[in-house]
């Protein structure tokens, strides 16, 4: 690596019996360890609060009174100094997963590249689920010691802010975020000079800055454009995610692909394996290409190297998700790259021509990807069979259980979404190494030894704390923003942390069909009103600004939160995000999810609930058609019915969400309880919840599965590249 000099944005006047904190601060280990964050809340829980959780913007806000004071606090001393011996530990060790597996692989690297990263809620670089996704991906490397570095954006404004009007129609809101008060290292080269890559477009080069972000062990390059030596629209590039302007949009994307090869080459990295999170950053292939060519390779024997190195993950089947461009702009944007190749126009375009539903050609991102990677993947076993019954045309020799992309399901990074007192009960009956052990099947069998009293208390206390946040939530949000006061009421001020609350929050796409539940208005109202056995229903989630379908559901959703004959025991939480997801996956009682089967390639946020001992309640679509086993959790309709007409899916989707509800959900919750006033049976289902899902959904599985199945064999393949064998066997 090249000898690159890393600069902080800011530098703190703190004591020096706790100057470490500066240091915990720049890199985000401490997300995922709640004793690191509750250090900083201990100083100055209001101020933690009024940051989000941002320890760089907390230590520039602090007062030194403050800070003086716990240096003389014993008890907050002994903490800070076992933290800081844990994070030494962690950041020093070197006999990691990686290193006892693959010790012959030591100076290898993986590169992995995606739009977004869901970090932590005060990052923010992500939107929505394929972003959170990424970001438990390099928090699982670090823990297992994988060298990996990640490529992607860091945005002027992230993604949008959501407020929702009166009368419930989204709008969206750009925040600028202050570079300054996130934990990004500025990079600087030996003449002290800011770190930037160029790409061309067309008639002009365009400069992106690279800035560093410390993930325990794993480090996150990201690229940004509002630069003054760049045009005005070249520096909204890195504005805001997922711009619909195709223009613009086609330049990220060469930004991110064959900017992201630049960017690693510019600090002297030189990845052996490439991982492209989504089509978005296809096309690092051609910059990889070109690289080839530069050194006298045809494109044919480019294509067949990097071929054998690169792995693509595909997240969705839906066509909303599959980026495609118009013919037009490739040859406005890559005229000289096809060149350069030594291919013709034509022999370009096919490479990754489609037909549109239409008539016309386009050339599709997903196609690239595919067609340059020899190792492909869905993410979960359903999708990985409609993966292969999408893109079959493809491979017209093969039939499509032969179609040459397999699966990974996903998984979550555990210790970023257990609840601390869920933690600590882990910790107490199951063991303390208990982090060590998520992938195996005997630690989870464990959970039979937490008292039932004991582990619904802290079920309770979770969910009176998620209904204390959403009602201190909305009297600020009345306080602050005056608000009507039906929307203070539809923000769930009137929730009761008694009643069975089921939570429904994710992306408002319509085929996620938030909506469903409304099919019979009457039979709802009268399941949310039974005064001896209330049922209430958390909403979150945003639609994206250019989806007027999204927004729709989202003001029918919100119509009937506002409705007066619910009684308050509907709400909707405005302006999701990771903050709002931890209170919600950790505090109500069942999550729901009701996608139009089969089009939920995975979904990770009933994961997340499923570890807090949340019960799942789910069409039977992406990872819960693998992780159901008829007694930890409910299915909505069964794994074989599926009709052509969605109305009547729809119809046949909500009985089933009526009828179970009804007659199993809530007298499970209410009426089974034993002596000592416990829900023995729903007990013994969350339980069985914890034990059957907790290790098989965890990142834990799920990153080992991506270096055993996908990473390994393309390093080989590289390796013997190298080495002038060949392909591995």
């Amino acid at each position: 690596m090249k000898d690159i000099k890393r600069e902080k944005p800011l530098t703190f006047s703190l004591p020096r019996r706790i100057k470490r904190l500066e240091e915990l601060a720049y890199n985000l280990w401490w997300v995922w360890h709640p004793e690191a964050q509750r250090l900083f809340r201990e100083i100055d829980d209001l101020l933690w609060e009024q940051t989000y959780h941002n320890p760089v913007a907390f230590l520039r806000d602090a007062e030194r009174s403050r800070l003086n004071a716990v240096i003389h606090d014993r008890y907050f001393l002994d903490k800070y100094d076992q933290v800081m011996r844990e994070f030494d530990r962690y950041m020093n060790e070197k006999d990691t997963w990686f290193s006892q597996t693959y010790p012959e692989l030591s100076k290898e690297l993986m590169a992995y590249l995606s739009f977004e990263f869901g970090l932590h809620e005060s990052l923010m670089v992500y939107a929505g689920g394929l972003g959170i996704l990424s970001g438990d991906h390099l928090k699982e490397s670090s823990d297992l010691g994988i060298p990996l570095v990640g490529v992607g954006f860091v945005y002027t404004y992230g993604y949008f802010s959501q407020r929702i009007s009166e009368d419930g129609w989204q709008e969206a809101h750009n925040v600028p975020i202050d570079f300054d008060s996130l934990p990004l290292i500025r990079l600087l080269d030996e003449n002290d000079e800011p770190v930037k890559i160029a790409i061309d477009l067309p008639g002009r080069k365009v400069y992106a800055r690279v800035y560093e972000l410390n993930i325990g062990r794993v480090k996150l390059f990201l690229l940004h454009t509002n630069l003054p030596e760049n045009a005005p629209n070249d520096r909204q590039l890195t504005d805001r995610l997922y711009i619909s302007d195709l223009e613009l949009r086609i330049s990220q994307e060469i930004l991110l692909g064959m900017g992201g090869v630049k960017a690693l080459r510019a600090l002297g990295y030189e990845p052996t394996a490439w991982h492209m999170n989504e089509g978005h950053s296809a096309f690092l292939s051609l910059e990889r290409a070109l690289e080839y060519v530069k050194k006298g390779l045809s494109f044919e024997e480019a294509t067949h190297k990097i071929k054998e190195t690169n792995i693509f993950t595909t997240h969705t089947p839906v066509p909303a998700g599959n980026d495609e461009f118009p013919l037009w702009l490739i040859d406005k944007y890559f005229v000289n790259v096809w060149s350069d190749l030594g291919l013709s126009r034509d022999d370009f375009i096919n490479i990754a021509k489609v037909k549109q539903s239409w008539g016309g050609d386009a050339f599709s991102m997903p196609i690239l990807a595919l067609k340059l990677s020899e190792f492909r993947n869905g993410v979960s076993e359903l999708h990985g069979q409609v993966a292969r019954e999408m893109w079959s045309f493809l491979w017209p020799d093969k039939k499509d259980e032969e179609v040459p992309i397999s699966h990974i399901t996903n998984g979550i990074h555990t210790e970023t979404w257990l609840a601390r007192r869920m933690g600590i009960l882990f910790s107490r009956y199951m063991g303390a190494d208990w982090s060590d052990r998520l992938d195996d099947p005997e630690f989870w069998a464990q959970i039979e030894n937490i008292p039932d009293d004991e582990i619904w208390r802290v079920r309770r206390h979770l969910k009176r704390k998620l209904v204390a946040y959403i009602i201190n939530r909305g009297r600020q949000q009345w306080k602050n923003d005056g608000v009507h006061p039906v929307q203070t009421i539809a923000s769930g001020v009137l929730l009761d942390p008694y009643a069975l609350t089921i939570g429904f929050a994710r992306r408002f796409a319509t085929y996620k069909r938030a909506n469903l539940i409304l099919q019979d208005y009457d039979r709802l109202l009268k399941i949310v009103t039974d005064a001896r056995r209330p049922v209430q229903f958390i909403f979150a989630g945003k639609a994206h600004p250019a989806d007027e379908p999204g927004k729709l559901m989202i003001q029918e959703v919100y119509r009937a939160v506002k409705d007066a004959r619910f009684g308050g025991r509907l709400a909707f939480l405005e302006d999701y995000d990771m903050n709002i997801a931890r209170y919600l996956v950790q505090g109500v009682d069942v999550w729901l999810n009701t996608p139009r089967r089969p089009r939920e390639a995975s979904g990770t946020s009933g994961m997340k609930a499923a570890l807090n001992g949340v019960l799942n309640f789910s069409v039977l679509d992406g990872w819960w058609r693998e992780g159901y086993n008829g007694h930890n959790g409910w299915p909505i309709g069964d794994d074989v019915s599926e009709s052509a007409d969605p109305k009547e899916q729809d119809k046949a989707d909500a009985l089933s969400f009526y009828e179970t509800l009804e007659n199993e959900i809530v007298p499970l919750y209410y009426e089974q309880r034993s002596a000592d006033n416990l829900p023995a049976d729903w007990i013994a289902r969350m339980k069985e919840n914890i034990r059957t899902l907790g290790g098989q959904f965890s990142t834990r599985r799920m990153v080992k599965e991506y270096m055993t199945r996908l990473y390994h064999p393309a390093i080989l393949n590289g390796f013997e590249e190298r080495n002038g064998n060949g392909k591995a066997e």
